[in-house]
């Protein structure tokens, strides 16, 4: 048992230094290509913890990206005395907080709710946000948020995103590991294959569904947090997005539902098949995402992952059946 974690952290800890290598040699697009690959890793593992695990699957999760950003960028505009070092902690820490409080405040009416009326419930929640942004002028949505330069002057800003994107995202994907190898990640898992059943048999599941949803809230909203200072400006429409919220469930379908690495490989595959392969076509992408949404549904309901574990079990099949 000890020596498994510790190669898989091995393994991990190897990656991460390949991957921080990677703006040494790629071209200045694909460096931010990378970023948005990092950022929506991040985004898909923090979304699994609740959507993958627990089987709540959430069209709302852009809520927290919103409330987190927005939060930290009001706190910076009255902590401009701070040094550029601290501003992003700082920003981090309120915006954790009112990720937080959002999603403890609604857990509970909301998570009474199962499958697609949990689904569209979220989707209402993400709405309703953006809308009180928008209308209520001491939140500045519809005017913006403008942030302070955070990325030290000998760095490129482009590759101190990446490597801050990097960082977080490795963060999540640890915390993800360490719940979904623990009792309470099996208690997730009892929740997503039957919750009732669960319930009978003394898994706290009412519990756990609350601490999965705000653990995937604040997450969430941390890396929010990252994306608004690395754009440097945002309105409500710049992280209040549907486009996102259909996305992170794609990712996960796309690489493959309720496991650790699926959304890591769907959010890569995505956002490659976006932003390199269908640059030029910018109206399409959300065609684009919603259509293979659908043939993944129809023709790949495992993803990636679950083909290629089909594929192995055929092979083995294959290698045990006696020659005639």
């Amino acid at each position: 048992m000890t020596e498994k974690p510790a190669a898989f952290i091995a393994v991990v800890v190897g990656c991460a230094i390949v991957l921080a290598l990677a703006p040494l040699v790629l071209p200045p697009f694909y460096v931010r290509v990378g970023q948005l690959m990092l950022y929506s890793a991040g985004l898909a593992v923090a979304w699994t913890i609740l959507g993958g695990f627990a089987g709540y699957a959430s069209f709302g999760h852009a809520a927290f990206i919103g409330v987190g950003a927005f939060a930290a960028g009001l706190a910076d505009e009255r902590m401009t005395g701070l040094p550029p070092a601290l501003l992003l902690p700082a920003g981090m820490l309120v915006g954790g907080i009112a990720c937080a409080i959002l999603s403890a405040a609604v857990a509970y009416p909301i998570l009474r709710l199962r499958g697609t009326f949990f689904a569209i419930a979220m989707l209402g929640v993400c709405h309703v946000c953006a809308e009180l942004n928008n209308n209520i002028d001491a939140l500045q949505g519809s005017l913006g948020l403008n942030f302070p330069v955070i990325a030290p002057p000998s760095w490129d800003p482009a590759t101190f995103f990446y490597e801050l994107y990097l960082a977080a995202g490795v963060v999540v994907f640890l915390i993800a590991w360490q719940i979904q190898r623990s009792r309470f990640g099996a208690g997730l898992l009892s929740i997503r294959e039957d919750e009732d059943t669960a319930r009978m048999l003394g898994v706290p599941t009412e519990h756990y569904k609350r601490i999965a949803f705000v653990a995937s809230a604040v997450l969430t909203g941390l890396l929010g947090v990252i994306y608004a200072h690395s754009l440097g400006y945002i309105t409500t429409d710049s992280v209040y997005r549907d486009d996102t919220n259909l996305s992170l469930i794609v990712y996960s379908l796309l690489g493959g539902m309720g496991t650790l690495f699926g959304p890591i490989i769907g959010a890569f595959m995505l956002v490659f098949i976006t932003q390199v392969i269908l640059a030029r076509l910018l109206d399409f992408h959300l065609f684009a995402t919603g259509l293979l949404l659908v043939l993944l549904v129809l023709s790949a309901p495992g993803g990636v992952l679950g083909l290629v574990t089909s594929w192995k079990l055929r092979r083995r099949a294959a290698a045990t059946v006696p020659a005639e």
